[in-house]
């Protein structure tokens, strides 16, 4: 019989905030989220309001194509707070009623702007709405510090539960959660390996911008929260792949989560059994109920040419973004920044998201 749990909550956002942490190997653990950005939503708020800059008659305004919004609409509605969100197609019609059932106003942007697709015309709504109120507080989740600083409570539960992580492996979006985890992990062993997991045509890690199958990873900007310099593996892998492996992640290990977490399985599984004698973590931060009419459905992977036995044993390691191809692809970065590295796609002032403020 499993322990029991004597815990008490608040609210449900606090009982979902931190990861279960589920063994997948003998070296591997998943730490497995309901929802991965209660952790910055619920900090970048309370932060804010202890400094004042979360008024009480404040709108709080955001861009989001998903998750980010959900965490947000949670704590807007256990605050009583106005909440309008920016987003884009990638918000399905159960998450956008979900959203509208929480209280929070969505204003969708159809089609992507010429530079930054979607995340830069949402970028620009948001904007105009910020210049039609009067008072509003935007948690600007791509350059707000306190995204990553948040991630250091996720550090500490693993260092008191698992003791030294040797490497931790997982997605990169927003950067929050890789950047701000592995350094808080790093407060405790410096030698902590980061494993970053983009998705090909992703401008993060110096390819050139283009259309991604695979949301929820990758951007088309550049967060200024992501310091390159944190990573020491970054691998690209396509959305075939990482679907074939969210249904096997479910299949085998009974874990129902999305693609972004099959994405980050599928590199975690090869680098734990590559290094057996490390402590290794794999961040899966999305649950799969998303995804049961797409990546969950046969019929719905069929018809757009996907194959669940698309699944690579190991990546093609390159020496350069400009050689990772289509498919699984590595690339020792080993701490460098975005200019070390050779044939990075050259960055300008347009790379990265403006402040929301501005």
């Amino acid at each position: 019989m499993p322990p029991l749990s004597t815990l008490k909550y608040h609210s449900i956002a606090e009982a979902q905030m931190l990861p279960r942490l589920v063994r997948l190997a003998p070296n591997l653990y998943g730490a497995v989220f309901t929802l991965m950005k209660l952790v910055p939503a619920e900090y970048i708020l309370r932060r804010a309001i202890e400094r004042g800059e979360l008024e009480d008659d404040a709108v709080i305004v955001e861009t989001t194509s998903g998750t980010f919004g959900l965490a947000l609409a949670m704590q807007a509605a256990l605050m009583e707070r106005e909440l309008i969100l920016v987003s884009d197609p990638a918000i399905d019609d159960n998450m956008h009623r979900r959203l509208a059932d929480l209280g929070a106003k969505v204003e969708m942007c159809l089609e992507p702007a010429p530079v930054g697709g979607y995340q830069g015309a949402r970028l620009q709504r948001l904007a105009e709405i910020r210049a039609s109120l009067p008072s509003t507080y935007c948690p600007e989740q791509y350059s707000n510090p306190d995204n990553p600083r948040s991630y250091a409570l996720v550090a500490e539960q693993l260092h008191r539960t698992l003791g030294t992580v040797d490497c931790l492996i997982g997605t990169v979006g927003t950067a929050g959660s890789m950047v701000g985890t592995v350094r808080g992990l790093r407060e405790y062993s410096p030698d902590t390996v980061a494993v970053g997991v983009d998705s090909h045509r992703s401008v993060l890690f110096g390819q050139p911008d283009g259309p991604r199958t695979l949301r929820g990873l990758g951007n088309s900007l550049w967060p200024p929260n992501l310091d390159h310099s944190v990573f020491d593996e970054i691998h690209w892998c396509s959305a075939a792949e990482a679907f074939a492996q969210t249904r096997a992640l479910h299949a085998q290990h009974a874990l129902f989560q999305g693609p972004t977490s099959g994405a980050a399985h599928l590199v975690a599984q090869w680098y734990a059994a590559k290094h057996p004698d490390q402590l290794c973590v794999v961040m899966l931060p999305d649950e799969g109920y998303r995804y049961q009419a797409t990546v969950y459905d046969d019929k719905w992977l069929a018809a757009e040419g996907y194959q669940l036995a698309e699944r690579p044993t190991e990546p093609h390691t390159v020496a350069s973004p400009a050689a990772a191809g289509d498919l699984w692809t590595r690339l020792v970065w080993g701490r460098r920044s975005y200019e070390e590295v050779p044939g990075v796609v050259p960055r300008t002032r347009q790379d990265a998201p403006e402040r929301a403020l501005s």
